[in-house]
């Protein structure tokens, strides 16, 4: 029996489990029932080994195969979102405003199903290591695990993980050699001036102005600095100004946004003439500007070595599997698992559903026995 038809002979139970997870959402490093749950199931896997409050609430499972070899992670998150659902399911969320609107319901339940069959079947070489990680939405749980020694600690010697897509029809895969997913970097803008009375601005000093000079002019960046051939995107997402009322000139605005880019030099350069453009305009005007610069996710990159193993098993499982997707500007900070060990990232297909951080997003319980079978695939085939 191959390792997708053995995952689907337990497959209603998993479907309990990702529902159960689906009506108690949890977020950031704040998903103690979760792990709780998780750990215990692991436990009665048999796991050899099962470990939390790694990376502060991550869960960590270690399964020794038949014979020696490499210690493959296998990583899935388990945060959620604070978003209000509104599916109307049987299983919909029960705390109000929060939701797992991005699927890591379902990753934990393949990665769960995974470390089922591998305990069940001890059919590989070397160990499984079995990854649960917080806080990937606000990103930094991923740094936190490998900073608590998750790599060295558990030996793990390649590290793989994958997340749905909508749109992607079910049971097909997508992936490619090198960079798929953006860095993320998150700034937030002060300008401050000096507030007055609308009627009588020769006396005040306008930042909402200001602002407005600034929000065209960061446009520049992208179009007239930035290689036309080097993708990036800079998006100004919130412009909020101190008082309110038609009449109030605010003496200080806030805006904030994000910065998104492939390479290390282009993102070098997006920091540089962001706060170039921004505490010039601002200065030209005869206000200040603070820049608030975070560089919160690198790019995921994806190792071609280890992107032709998980494509190879992909193949096995699916008669739909793309091995040079377009990269998507969205990040993911799998990437830090990515810089510390070599491994792969995939997209598995959720079909026709609403789209990710959507209100009205599900994920697609029939694509857990392909992503199971992919995770635990990647043992048998690099174990």
């Amino acid at each position: 029996m191959g390792i997708k038809a053995a995952i689907e002979a337990f497959l209603p139970e998993v479907i309990g489990w990702r529902q159960d997870f689906h009506r108690h959402p949890e977020l950031g490093f704040e998903v103690h029932r979760t792990a709780a749950r998780v750990a215990e199931l692991l436990r009665g896997f048999g796991c050899d080994v099962v470990e939390t409050g790694i990376g502060r609430s991550g869960v960590v499972a270690v399964i020794h195969g038949r014979t020696q070899g490499r210690g493959i992670g296998l990583r899935a998150d388990m945060d959620a979102l604070p978003i209000f659902e509104v599916t109307g399911l049987a299983h919909a969320s029960t705390v109000h405003g929060k939701m797992h609107a991005c699927g890591h319901d379902g990753h934990t339940a393949m990665g769960l199903a995974a470390a089922k069959y591998l305990a069940m079947s001890r059919d590989f070489a070397g160990r499984a290591v079995m990854i649960f990680q917080p806080a990937e939405e606000d990103g930094g749980g991923a740094h936190a695990m490998i900073a608590d020694g998750l790599m060295d600690r558990f030996g793990v010697d390649e590290v793989y993980g994958l997340h749905n897509i909508p749109g992607l029809d079910v049971g097909a895969f997508a992936t490619r050699p090198g960079p798929i997913m953006a860095a993320a970097d998150m700034f937030r803008l002060i300008l401050t001036g000096r507030g007055g009375h609308a009627a009588q601005p020769h006396l005040a000093l306008d930042t909402t102005m200001i602002a407005g000079q600034v929000l065209v002019a960061l446009q520049s960046i992208v179009a007239r600095n930035v290689d036309p051939l080097k993708p990036a995107v800079l998006t100004v997402a919130t412009l909020a100004t101190e008082g309110a009322g038609a009449c109030v000139i605010p003496g200080r605005v806030v805006m904030t946004g994000t910065a998104r880019s492939f390479e290390p030099q282009v993102q070098d350069l997006l920091e540089a003439r962001l706060t170039e453009v921004v505490t010039g305009i601002a200065a030209a005007h005869g206000g200040a500007a603070e820049v608030e610069y975070l560089r919160d996710a690198p790019a995921t990159v994806n190792a071609p070595a280890q992107t032709g193993y998980a494509l190879a098993v992909a193949q096995e499982i699916s008669a739909s599997v793309d091995g040079d997707v377009t990269p998507v500007m969205v990040s993911e900070d799998f990437s830090d698992m990515l810089n510390a060990r070599p491994g792969a990232f995939m997209f598995i297909g959720n079909g026709n559903s609403a789209l990710l951080h959507h209100p009205e997003y599900e994920f697609n319980d029939a694509a857990i026995p392909y992503g199971a079978a992919w995770l635990a695939g990647m043992v048998v085939a690099r174990g």
